[in-house]
């Protein structure tokens, strides 16, 4: 990484992914107190953000925003941007899954498992294909509400892991540099490697 930087994400899932891609492309460790987890994107318009934003520029430094665009990336855009032209805040801005779908870390996790587990997620879709067409008696309305996805990559990893390993499947203990279970290589990563490359240096 080039100098003084802040990387701000949603949640400790995208501590834990974000830190370990940045190792796996640049070699670097993350320093702790260099990503902030801010429980949620609205948080980041608390005061205490903004002042670290603004202490981060005064120092030449660079802020990075790394959030989920969720149900439309174009508003979600819309409304972060409007917001730091609004405080005269200065950062860098990248929608997950690739900034430019709409979704979230989940919908890049499931496109970068390794290709030789895909009948895993391929088996976790059929599932959920066929839950919508069930017809519970009692139950009103149809149909039947399907995981989210953030328990579909729990069950991935369930799937893959041995009884003994079922911590590594929590958010905060996986290991995405384990080439069996994750392609950090993938082509879908394409666009985050090139947004972080405009900071980082080799």
């Amino acid at each position: 990484m080039k100098g003084l930087y802040t990387i701000y994400v949603e949640g400790i899932a995208d501590v834990r992914f974000l830190s370990q891609y940045i190792h796996h492309l640049f070699g670097v460790i993350v320093p702790e107190e260099r990503i902030v987890k801010l429980d949620g994107w609205t948080n980041l318009k608390g005061t205490t953000w903004q002042q670290r934003m603004r202490a981060i520029t005064d120092k030449g430094g660079t802020n990075i925003v790394i959030i989920d665009a969720d149900n439309d990336i174009e508003a979600r855009r819309s409304d972060v941007l409007l917001w730091k032209e609004e405080n005269a805040l200065e950062f860098e801005l990248f929608l997950l899954p690739n900034n430019k779908d709409a979704g979230a870390l989940e919908d890049l996790l499931e496109r970068i498992v390794n290709p030789n587990n895909r009948p895993i997620l391929d088996c976790w879709e059929n599932y959920e294909q066929e839950l919508v067409q069930l017809d519970i008696p009692g139950r009103t309305p149809p149909p039947l509400t399907t995981p989210a996805k953030k328990t579909k990559i729990y069950g991935y990893l369930e799937a893959m892991l041995k009884p003994s390993q079922k911590e590594l499947i929590k958010e905060v203990n996986r290991n995405y540099e384990n080439t069996q279970h994750w392609n950090l290589e993938a082509e879908y990563l394409g666009q985050l490697k090139e947004f972080l490359e405009k900071f980082m240096s080799h």
